[in-house]
């Protein structure tokens, strides 16, 4: 017989046993986007991994800091990298030398080698400083290719040489002018290091020359004069690993480009056209290809380029040829095989290949986009030479269009598209699929008319619903084989209906580039539409402050912190409504409120100011507001007349030294289905419910202290506080509120009180249970009261009446983020919190059973603490690998998780963004209302048509048998 311990364990483990995701269930209930972030420009390439091989893949660094291989075949991704552990605001640099088996990148204080096929790091090396540029030499004094990275330290220019082997530094060249390092160049036998030289808004450029060998300079050359540079925005471009690399810059009045050939004192200037409003330049990154360049300039009337030699031994530049003026914004790439170089011309219709010798087309492709045109914003290309009788090309463009997609197209047919826009993601809601719009006015009208006019007009519409029928009747045996089978019914003819089970939702997905993206989570996530809804400048974000779905009419909302919104239709994405970012911040935050015409997603302005709001948008409870000075504050709104306007009724300000890091809500669906906690022995620990309580986390960072807050938003009233020692408060804090528990996890270290020679240090995890009294049976100070206040608490010793707090801390073996606890319809299913683990790139759901804080310290359970599923308590919790819902799959930069209940309350559904996106349902307590995808419903029909055809088999020889009987038996 097993001990009682062994077999409460075995017990407790069952659950987890059984929330193990089966083979089958992936990619069927879940669904994952590998996304990389949108490429950027000049740090997205094609590379061939190996020199022997002709396939080459695609490499780029993208705007959220994540560095990836794609094979150019199928779109998939090959290997990444989240070069900072967190998401980036663009910038980085990447470079891949001709026939190396390695890319080198470069971000922050760091730069780094990675194995080109397999994404293994082969070397990182960090200095002081940031880096300004990252150049590959393709000719040293040996045949390793080094490393050339620019650093600026406190107004000190670096440029460091390093080996290609180890990152170890060759040489290094160290400036202290107090000029702005700008980029690093190279040519056959020289290194330049191209820099701002002057006051801020009037620079000139200064170019140090440099000897590749030992780093020293050899010369130093000013060139324009001052005033000709304003701002590093004005530096287009700077060539690199070319015979005559050079350096282009243009004014304000975008009249004139100027060029100088690096190594050189001279520059030339060529007349733009009017109207310019951006300019671009293209050349080749070999040193064996012709020195050309193309000046791509775009104006309001539409797009054209010129193309410009440079003469290596006079180092004299001529225009060569121009192309016409085009619609749009258009966009080119650059191909170098050898000494060739080509210019890929990319517009809204066509693909058109061009030499840079001559103006001659060599080939030309009709651009197919399918019923999402989009116009290429910038892009690279790859060009194959098939040669033979007749000589022809084959042109692969990957392209970043204007709505955010990755698409690279083959000979002017699309043959992938990533939804890279997807990453970064700031916000998100689930939202139900709506109704039809004519049910609906239809059943307005009969809830408004009188009960005769209502009743014809309905047995009216369910005749007009008669000519569905024959569809209907079609559809019986697809639904019916597709529940067989076990498969989900689609929507037919792409029309989205809702299920019986409440899978069927729609996920809304807002990033921070001004995108609105809608996916069927009961599709594997499938992308709807994707909408723009602000356009933003150059380097800026999306600051959402807000989103809700309007429970009436289903459309969802979203704010900016710019006075900005858009009103859409969640299922197709078109705008109801909308307005463009103001030049100024008038939104902080908002809030979602109950008023007297439902909820509504209220701004919150500086200070927490709300301004008037109408009287049917006043909200009934109390809204707690972040101060000016870091305090919080109660705002009840009062209505006068037609307006509504907030006063504060109570402040909370923390003491000195603390700073609020983290404030946990209650989720608005968060149902009770239990006042109480039935224990061993039978009696009850009633719940402390309170709806109007928050969790507020502050550190201290001088006395490396953490300290938890239990506020009545009614009130003010501080309820519970606790603090936590030795804790690192430069990591983040997080917590998450559900019904009568909340759980906080951070980084602390810190000795034993009993034994100050141990100390613990890693991440931890507290958890804290309310209830009404510390006794059993006991409702403690409230009593059997049917009404309650708490501003107007009842008159006993104790004043307010303040919950029994049961804690307990636990130590984990990975860090968590993103905190969220699931959600069901009745609140019946045990609860889980996930968690996002970012050393593991994965999202765990950990039992609420496993944080228990009344576990038994020092003992073993007694047998009523075994029959209610206590453990002995241990402070090391391990996160167990089948609780990761993510499974294998490698999720990256998840900011934040979402959850929703469905209809069935067994499941509920999950939602996690930030770079990656994913989404599955969860069942904590198992599937019990719904038979799983493993149940044989084949074997089920089977027997019953067995059965079926069994007695209609044998009736006949029963009767006959019967009537024989009696024809036989004795009279």
């Amino acid at each position: 017989m097993l001990p009682p311990q062994l077999s409460t364990l075995l017990l407790l483990a069952l659950p987890s046993a059984v929330r193990a995701v089966f083979q089958d269930e992936v990619d069927h209930i879940d669904y994952h986007y590998e996304l990389l972030g949108l490429p950027q420009r000049e740090t997205t390439f094609f590379h061939r991994p190996r020199r022997d091989d002709k396939a080459s893949l695609l490499y780029t660094l993208s705007d959220v800091g994540v560095l990836g291989a794609v094979n150019p075949s199928n779109g998939v991704v090959m290997w990444r990298q989240l070069l900072n552990g967190s998401t980036t605001n663009g910038g980085g640099f990447t470079r891949g030398g001709e026939d190396e088996n390695w890319i080198a990148s470069a971000l922050g204080q760091s730069v780094h080698a990675w194995d080109a096929v397999s994404g293994r790091n082969k070397f990182w090396v960090d200095f002081a400083g940031e880096v300004k540029d990252l150049e590959i030499m393709e000719l040293t004094e040996s045949e390793r290719k080094d490393l050339l990275a620019l650093y600026d330290e406190d107004g000190t220019t670096v440029l460091r040489r390093l080996s290609g082997h180890d990152g170890s530094v060759v040489w290094e060249f160290r400036e202290a002018t107090k000029d702005i390092p700008l980029q690093v160049s190279t040519n056959v036998g020289k290194v330049f290091v191209i820099s701002l030289h002057g006051t801020p808004t009037a620079y000139n450029l200064k170019v140090s020359v440099l000897d590749t060998l030992t780093g020293k300079r050899q010369d130093e050359l000013v060139i324009g004069a001052k005033g000709e540079v304003h701002s590093a925005d004005d530096v287009m471009f700077v060539g690199a690993n070319s015979a005559a690399p050079i350096v282009a810059w243009i004014g304000d009045s975008r009249q004139k480009l100027r060029v100088n050939v690096l190594g050189t004192k001279s520059r030339q200037e060529f007349s733009l056209p009017t109207g310019t409003v951006s300019v671009e330049i293209h050349a080749p990154h070999l040193v064996q290809s012709d020195p050309h360049f193309l000046v791509h300039s775009r104006a309001t009337s539409g797009n054209r380029a010129d193309v410009y030699h440079v003469d290596p031994k006079t180092n004299t530049i001529a225009k060569a040829y121009g192309l016409p003026l085009l619609s749009g914004p258009g966009a080119f790439s650059t191909t170098s095989d050898g000494a060739n170089v080509y210019f890929t011309r990319i517009t809204d219709d066509e693909i058109i290949l061009l030499s840079s010798e001559s103006h001659g087309v060599l080939g030309r492709w009709p651009l197919n986009t399918g019923a999402s045109p989009a116009s290429a914003v910038y892009g690279v290309s790859e060009v194959i030479k098939k040669v033979g009788a007749d000589t022809s090309y084959a042109v692969r463009t990957a392209a970043v269009t204007d709505a955010d997609d990755w698409v690279l197209v083959r000979n002017g047919a699309i043959a992938w598209t990533r939804p890279e826009g997807m990453a970064g993601a700031v916000a998100a809601t689930f939202a139900e699929i709506p109704e039809s719009e004519d049910l609906v006015k239809s059943l307005e009208q009969e809830a408004h008319s009188n009960p005769l006019e209502a009743y014809i007009h309905r047995v009216n519409r369910h005749l007009n619903d008669l000519q569905y029928l024959p569809a209907y009747l079609n559809s019986i045996p697809s639904r019916l084989i597709s529940s067989v089978l076990g498969k989900e019914v689609s929507s037919k003819a792409g029309k989205l209906t809702r299920d019986g089970f409440g899978f069927h939702k729609l996920a809304i997905l807002a990033t921070r580039r001004g995108m609105l993206y809608g996916l069927d989570a009961g599709n594997s996530g499938k992308v709807l539409w994707g909408r723009r809804a602000v356009s933003l400048p150059q380097g800026s974000n999306w600051n959402v402050t807000g989103i809700q779905v309007h429970e009436s009419t289903g459309q969802v909302t979203v704010l900016g912190s710019n006075g900005d919104y858009v009103v859409v239709k969640p299922d197709t994405g078109s705008v109801v409504d909308a307005a463009a970012p103001g030049p100024k911040r008038v939104t902080e935050s908002t809030a979602i409120v109950d008023t007297e015409s439902g909820q509504r997603l209220i701004s919150l302005g500086p200070d927490g100011e709300t301004g008037e709001l109408p009287s049917n948008w006043a909200p009934e409870q109390t809204v707690v507001v972040r101060g000016s000075g870091g305090e919080l504050k109660g705002v009840v709104f009062t209505a006068n007349g037609t307006t509504s306007r907030g006063s504060t009724s109570w402040t909370f300000s923390l003491p000195q030294d603390q700073r609020v890091v983290n404030i946990a809500t209650r989720p608005s669906h968060d149902p009770i289905a239990s006042i109480g906690r039935v224990l061993g022995d039978r009696t009850v620990k009633y719940k402390y419910l309170n709806p109007n309580t928050i969790v507020v986390a502050a550190a201290d960072d001088k006395t490396s202290a953490f300290t938890t807050y239990l506020l009545d938003t009614v009130s003010g009233q501080v309820l519970s506080a606790s603090k936590y020692e030795g804790v690192d408060t430069e990591k983040p804090i997080e917590c998450a509120v559900a019904e009568n528990w909340f759980v906080c996890t951070f980084f602390g270290q810190y000795t034993l009180r009993d034994n100050l020679a141990q100390s613990l240090k890693g991440y931890q995890v507290a958890i804290s249970d309310l209830y009404e009294s510390d006794e059993a049976n006991d409702r403690g100070p409230l009593g059997d009261t049917d009404q309650y206040s708490s501003l107007d608490p009842i008159d006993t010793p104790t004043g307010v009446a303040l919950p029994s707090v049961v804690s307990q801390t636990y130590i984990l073996n990975t860090p968590l983020s993103a905190l969220q606890v699931t959600q069901t319809r009745q609140g019946i299913t045990s609860r889980h919190v996930l968690a996002y683990l970012p050393e593991s790139h994965g999202i765990a759901s950990i039992p609420r059973m496993f944080l228990e804080p009344r576990r038994p310290v020092g003992r073993d359970p007694t047998p009523a603490e075994m029959e209610e599923g206590l453990m002995r308590y241990h402070p090391i919790i391990e996160v167990d690998p089948k609780s990761i819902i993510t499974h294998e799959r490698d999720v990256i930069g998840v900011k934040k998780i979402i959850t929703s209940p469905t209809v069935v309350e067994s499941t509920g559904l999950v939602f996690a963004y930030g770079i990656d996106v994913f989404g599955t349902r969860v069942a904590p307590s198992f599937l019990f209302d719904i038979l799983g995808k493993g149940f044989n419903k084949v074997t089920l029909v089977g027997t019953v048509v067995a059965i079926t055809a069994s007695v209609l088999a044998l009736g006949p020889m029963v009767r006959k048998k019967q009537i024989n009987g009696l024809w036989t038996a004795p009279m």
